[in-house]
């Protein structure tokens, strides 16, 4: 604004000017007294403030939305162990069954090698059925040509007639004679499939319900009422899908829980230690408490990283040598 001033013929002359370029100088012409004058006779006009008002809010509604305002989720840690380098745990919501809508409760860690490892389908495949088999009882039976009812002579005499030899009619080689090796049922198909086969079936089925979100987490299986409505409402307003199965580590069930699920065929009650890839299929979510979670991995992790002192490869010692 002082540049143009000088430069349209002002009140500045042209001294003044050269005085202004200077000032940062050491040097102080004659003429910068009258310069600071005219400076400070000229007023720069400022533009007013503009003052918004601020609503003024009561102090009970301040109170009401301070009650009313839900908290935030909290971040559950819980100590992994043997937690493999460089791999990160899983997280899932820990839901409650209080009411119908869904209420999280906050976040907690899964282990990854039992939450999250690779799905091997040919293992669950082979633990479905293994267990779909191993209750199967073969119920065939043939008689033998002792247990045939019948004389026993001869049907001819041995030579004379031209004919081949026989002894009786029983005979296996006769329609209608016994059998020589036939099937002796009863007789049961149970048979134990390998450890390591049965403990990564679980780890693979259940990383496989944490990825699909068919794997649900709840503090308890408490609920306010024994209604069966109330449990089906809930399952319906939350799309938790057509079967649940819920887990806790007591064999005795909450009672409102046990009586709610005792009309209803496509919800069932197990506890933790009968948990199985079968079941866990059959249905299609699976609900845990933070108790059988707790358990279920202590469990799994403890055989995936124990030792075993008489690996498969190694030669068997007779216990008979040590007492």
């Amino acid at each position: 604004m002082l540049r143009q001033i000088c430069t349209t013929g002002g009140v500045l002359s042209s001294t003044s000017c050269n005085s202004f370029r200077i000032l940062s100088g050491n040097v102080i012409p004659r003429s910068a007294s009258r310069f600071n004058s005219l400076v400070d006779s000229f007023t720069l006009k400022k533009e007013p403030k503009i003052e918004v008002p601020v609503p003024v809010v009561p102090e009970e509604e301040v109170d009401n939305a301070l009650i009313t305002k839900s908290p935030l989720p909290l971040i559950t840690s819980r100590e992994l162990k043997y937690l493999p380098y460089g791999r990160t745990a899983r997280q899932a919501w820990v839901e409650s069954l209080d009411t119908l809508e869904e209420r999280k409760l906050g976040l907690v860690d899964l282990h990854p090698d039992v939450f999250g490892t690779f799905p091997r389908i040919e293992l669950i495949n082979t633990n479905v059925k293994w267990q779909q088999d191993y209750k199967k009882v073969n119920w065939a039976w043939l008689p033998r040509r002792s247990e045939l009812a019948g004389s026993q002579r001869k049907p001819w005499p041995q030579k004379g007639t031209g004919r081949a030899r026989h002894g009786h009619r029983k005979s296996p080689l006769w329609y209608g004679g016994g059998k020589a090796h036939g099937p002796r049922g009863p007789k049961s198909l149970y048979y134990m499939l390998p450890f390591d086969k049965r403990l990564h079936g679980l780890c693979s089925t259940l990383s496989v319900k944490l990825a699909q979100d068919d794997l649900k987490i709840v503090d308890t299986l408490d609920i306010p009422t024994d209604d069966p409505k109330y449990l089906e409402d809930l399952v319906d307003q939350r799309k938790w899908g057509v079967s649940v199965l819920y887990v806790d580590d007591s064999d005795i069930a909450p009672k409102n829980l046990a009586l709610a699920t005792d009309t209803i065929g496509h919800m069932n009650i197990m506890p933790v230690y009968g948990l199985n890839v079968f079941s866990m299929l059959k249905h299609e979510t699976l609900v845990l408490t933070l108790a059988a979670l707790n358990k279920i991995e202590d469990k799994l992790i403890f055989h995936l990283n124990r030792h075993n002192p008489f690996p498969p490869t190694a030669q068997k010692i007779p216990y008979g040598k040590f007492i």
